[in-house]
């Protein structure tokens, strides 16, 4: 079989499940691209990759989606990389701008706006807007210079009772059952120790990247995410359909 071509996200969640695979030697089975996690949905969704993990926003669009590991990127609670970021109370917010590299995160904030604060608002992607989706690193050290902070793993909980599976490792088609399992493994060796990425990362005012690559995350698959998944994606087909984001 030719190399699976495997597309993994750039953000920092990802790095353990990163590290883990290129100490395995399931990287001799597989083409690597790392992205932002709207192209990794992209690319799986498109056939220019066999594998990747994908915001789960992205099941809908893949033909046939299969879920091949038991890991996601995942959170009980607070997540501390998932926000709306405003300038006024949540519920006084008139207009909400996407984030152009999220899929899974703009539904997400929309479907809290809707069924827990109840405040229907204007959707942009670009310019002026009185709160904004903002994800992953970018977001790391953010807090404390936005007046109102909106962590969205914590209300999605609120909301639900469930924790939230934000992007999960999807295959397009069917592959090798060996492959699969050592990719797996390979994974599970990674999550086992995510202190050991954070070296050399780039520091943060007021974050801590030891509580949030053990604490804030979830690297687990379980039951729970797996209703969580299929109850945001039930709320999902109750929004609008959100416009294709404007291209560069």
């Amino acid at each position: 079989m030719s190399k699976v071509r495997v597309s993994a996200v750039s953000y920092t969640n990802t790095l353990p499940f990163l590290q883990g695979v290129k100490a395995s030697s399931v990287m001799e089975m597989i083409e690597l691209s790392v992205d932002y996690p709207a192209e990794c949905a992209r690319k799986v969704i498109t056939n220019e990759a066999d594998l990747g993990i994908i915001p789960v926003a992205a099941l809908l669009k893949v033909a046939d989606p299969m879920i091949i590991t038991d890991y996601c990127i995942g959170s009980d609670g607070a997540v501390d990389s998932v926000f709306i970021f405003s300038d006024k109370p949540i519920e006084q917010i008139k207009s909400l701008r996407l984030d152009l590299q999220s899929r899974t995160s703009n539904g997400l904030a929309r479907i809290l706006l809707k069924y827990y604060w109840k405040n229907e608002v204007d959707i942009v992607w670009e310019g002026n807007a009185e709160a904004y989706v903002l994800i992953g690193d970018r977001t790391f050290g953010k807090k404390e210079t936005v007046p109102y902070v909106y962590d969205l793993g914590y209300f999605w909980k609120e909301l639900t009772g469930l924790p939230f599976a934000y992007a999960v490792w999807v295959a397009n088609k069917e592959l090798p059952v060996d492959f699969v399992d050592l990719f797996n493994q390979a994974l599970a060796e990674g999550v086992a120790h995510p202190k050991d990425v954070i070296a050399g990362l780039p520091p943060y005012p007021n974050f801590d990247y030891e509580f949030y690559l053990t604490r804030s995350l979830d690297f687990n698959l379980d039951d729970r995410k797996r209703q969580a998944i299929e109850k945001y994606l039930e709320l999902y087909k109750t929004l609008e359909e959100i416009e294709k984001a404007p291209t560069k």
